[in-house]
């Protein structure tokens, strides 16, 4: 079973460009995990979020990109956002 995930970033309008910046650099370190089938960084229209997706060939290559990402200084959520993210994880059908 494919596994992924939907995230939305909130980050203050001063720090929007830096933040899609971050977002990319921990896709870079994702899509270099083994078993990760996509990345990509989004953004509202509006400029209101930063919209993360990811998929995975299975739960244990999501973890474990996950795990090579926390390192980075760009997945800690600080006071460039101005409110939490909102992550959803997915499952294909």
């Amino acid at each position: 079973m494919t596994v992924g995930f939907v995230a939305f970033h909130y980050p203050h309008p001063e720090h929007f460009e830096e933040f899609v910046g971050r977002a990319h650099q921990v896709g870079d370190v994702l899509r270099a995990s083994s078993g990760c089938l996509s990345v990509d960084v989004w953004a509202t229209p509006d400029g209101d979020a930063v919209v993360t997706i990811g998929t995975f060939e299975s739960d244990e290559a999501h973890r474990a990109a996950l795990a090579a990402a926390r390192d980075l200084d760009a997945v800690a959520f600080d006071e460039r956002e101005r409110k939490p993210r909102q992550v959803h994880p997915l499952v294909s059908k």
